[in-house]
């Protein structure tokens, strides 16, 4: 991009930003699209510009034909996929995945758009290029719209891939720089002409919710202020993950006015007031019965709010336990969902503790902390006890996975319309729900129901866009309860300390924490070993398949293949006859994004991998296994957030020193329940990492969207109290009384 180029668009960006300009003349005076014959581009969303069309006989950008669902059954490729790859110079190895990310119909919508190729995984905008020039000869220049089109999807698809839902026009700018766009302004006109990109304009001026006070201040400001537009910012995003934020704004809000409609509703009918008193007692009475000062709060902030957000420590989980307890006893059907079933399974432990005779914040503790897996992968033990035989771990105590939940195979029943049959629902591990997964969630919650987002913001986020939990609770949308329970033992303070960026030197007299220095890569694949095969399970009495080994990458000399070959030699040696697996082999199955479940080898066919994970058998067909399953005795931290186990070795390599962050510390330190044994070998680029504070925040609209809803809903009310008043005293004119 040319300086005059970036100069231009920059300059109009800040127009918009301060007023001077709307949005929409950012997009006047567009250039005629190359190509001729157009079709209607899908509605809009609120606050996009027009979204114009898309060129006949291409897939929008961002979408896709109907196509295999992510880890179903094997992808049939057609002869003319692989022919039109042959013909572009394409590898025929690619073709699956052309077809998983364009549908059966992925030949006509190449040829029509050879950049479209860029949908698929893996391949970058160099090879999309040689693969239109093999196609289009001259024809495939760098100014092409098709290539424009592509390449701003491209962007904003990686954007997407560290959490944002959106980026800013600048963002755009600097990645169109490195592709050699004539025009990367056009480049961004073409992409909303076709649908496949939308504008937004966000006001700069949304804060947080305000207060009572606040909002009369703010009202007589802007009265002052007339008719002056606001500054906004704008903008661009998919049409995906712009959905799916509006949705999930929606249905926050939704929740959130449970409570202010229930005036209007309880006036109807006396026997309404007696009810909600009587409800409000019991709220009342399991309030004081709470195990804890921090249950009491949350049972508290439930009670008379449809939504709340919750945040804590491993150990606050208990208060969520509390909680669906106390809920259930009062006759209402509450759930506590987690994002793994490791979760779910210590979910299940807390909340049969808390139902139980000594239901203690104590007895739940000790429970969450003595309850260790019976067999390394949870095989069998705590996960399906007390469930009938075939029936979802934790569905006798009310508690489930997000994942389940939502794809129907474990968690509340579905009514007719095919709401959650819930009146109160608890998310564990809030921060790892990334905007599609809460709206789904939302969208499946009932009227009425109470929605519990809880969580620790220490952790990492969500491995989708998003960045759900931390915009709701800096968007003050909702009352907020932070836990004052404190995580147990040493390796709790340590992990606490590090979540205000302190790194602790604590007190560990079983040694409960450890730090073995180490001097090079091989050094510390050698100490790890040593320490999971031998001193951990002789010096604790953990076991092997109860220790897990944590690195901040997959790759170099200490990453996580490096240190499964190393484990998988001393703890199951074998020639990986199925794929590069052996049965009893420890494997980690992520069939999507964000979700990786732990399991063990049972064997291998012309079927698939065969694998047993959380006491079920699931197969993962041949063509999904180098892609789905690695091997798990060692992990990444983002792998291993919402898990737990009862020894964690974090290995820091020194040639993995930039990938280490607070977030990342916290969380592979927190993996262990009762040992930490930390390999170091990243000097002092620990300690920098604690004190460096928060990650940046991710680029998203939620907390502006929250916000603009709640100023709309406040005035709603204000109107609504205005309105009633006014008819109160036209009614005393007219019947003649006075004060």
């Amino acid at each position: 991009m040319s300086n005059d180029r970036t100069a231009e668009l920059l300059a109009a960006v800040r127009a918009v930003e301060s007023g001077e300009r709307s949005a929409d003349s950012f997009f006047t005076e567009r250039k005629q699209p190359a190509s001729p014959a157009r079709r209607p581009a899908p509605g809009g969303a609120q606050g996009r510009a027009d979204a114009g069309s898309v060129p006949a006989g291409r897939a929008p950008a961002g979408s896709a034909a109907p196509r295999p669902a992510h880890g179903e059954g094997r992808v049939v490729v057609p002869e003319e996929v692989r022919a039109l790859l042959a013909e572009g110079g394409a590898p025929e190895s690619l073709a699956p995945r052309v077809v998983e990310a364009l549908g059966e119909g992925a030949a006509e919508v190449l040829r029509a758009d050879p950049w479209q190729l860029l949908a698929v995984a893996g391949v970058r905008p160099e090879q999309a290029d040689g693969f239109a020039r093999a196609l289009l000869g001259e024809e495939a220049g760098p100014g092409d719209a098709r290539r424009a089109v592509a390449l701003v999807v491209r962007l904003l698809e990686r954007a997407a891939l560290r959490g944002d839902t959106v980026q800013e026009p600048a963002a755009l700018a600097e990645g169109l720089a490195r592709h050699a766009l004539p025009d990367p302004q056009e480049a961004v006109r073409e992409a909303v002409d076709a649908g496949a990109v939308l504008v937004f304009e966000d006001a700069l001026d949304a804060g947080p919710a305000l207060s009572a006070p606040e909002r009369g201040s703010r009202q007589g400001e802007e009265e002052e202020a007339g008719e002056e537009e606001r500054p906004v910012r704008m903008l661009f995003g998919l049409d995906r993950y712009a959905l799916a934020e509006e949705s999930l704004a929606d249905g926050l809000a939704r929740i959130a006015g449970t409570f202010d409609r229930a005036p209007q509703e309880r006036a109807a009918a006396d026997t309404a007031e007696a009810a909600v008193e009587s409800a409000a007692q019991g709220w009342s009475a399991a309030a004081e019965a709470a195990p804890s000062p921090s249950a009491k709060e949350l049972i508290t902030a439930a009670a008379g709010s449809g939504l709340v957000t919750h945040s804590g420590g491993e150990a606050s989980r208990a208060e969520v336990a509390a909680l669906v307890v106390a809920a259930r006893r009062l006759g209402l059907r509450a759930w506590a969902l987690t994002h793994t079933d490791d979760g779910r399974a210590r979910m299940t432990r807390l909340v049969e503790a808390v139902a139980g005779p000594d239901g203690t914040a104590a007895a739940a503790a000790a429970t969450a902390t003595a309850a260790q897996r019976s067999e390394a992968d949870g095989e069998s033990g705590t996960d399906g006890q007390g469930a009938e035989p075939g029936a979802p771990a934790g569905a006798d105590a009310g508690c489930a996975t997000v994942a389940g939940t939502l794809a129907g195979a474990e968690g509340p029943e579905r009514d007719a319309e095919g709401m959650l049959a819930v009146d109160l629902l608890a998310v564990c591990d809030a921060p790892q729900l990334d905007a599609e997964g809460a709206a789904a969630l939302l969208e499946s919650l009932p009227d009425g129901a109470r929605l519990v987002l809880s969580g620790d913001p220490g952790v990492l986020g969500a491995a989708g866009p998003g960045q759900v939990f931390r915009d709701l609770t800096a968007a003050r949308y909702c009352p907020h309860v932070a836990s004052r329970t404190p995580d147990h033992g040493p390796v709790g303070e340590l992990v606490s300390g590090i979540g205000v960026g302190e790194l602790l030197q604590v007190e560990a007299p079983g040694k409960e924490v450890v730090i073995v220095p180490v001097h090079d890569a091989g050094e510390a694949v050698h100490r790890t070993v040593q320490l999971v095969a031998d001193s951990v399970p002789r010096a604790l009495g953990v076991p092997t398949e109860e220790t897990q080994v944590i690195t901040p990458g997959h790759s170099g000399s200490a990453g996580t293949r490096a240190l499964n070959a190393a484990l998988k030699e001393r703890l199951n040696p074998g020639q990986g006859r199925f794929a590069g697996f052996d049965p009893g082999d420890r494997v980690a199955h992520s069939p999507a994004p964000g979700r990786t479940e732990i399991g063990t080898v049972a064997s291998a066919d012309e079927e698939g991998l065969h694998l047993s994970c959380h006491g079920r058998t699931l197969t993962v067909p041949p063509d999904r296994v180098p892609e789905t399953v690695r091997h798990s005795w060692a992990m990444t931290a983002h792998q291993a957030a919402g898990l737990r186990w009862p020894a964690a070795v974090v290995v820091l390599p020194g040639d993995a020193t930039e990938a280490l962050s607070r977030e990342w510390v916290y969380t592979a330190f927190g993996r262990g329940e009762r040992h930490l044994s930390v390999v170091h070998g990243a000097g002092d680029a620990l300690p920098r990492a604690v004190v460096s504070g928060p990650a940046p925040e991710r680029v998203t609209r939620l907390r502006a969207l929250l916000t603009e809803a709640a100023r709309a809903a406040e005035a709603a009310r204000a109107d609504a109290v205005g309105e009633a008043g006014e008819t109160g005293k036209a009614g005393k004119e007219d019947t003649g009384f006075t004060d």
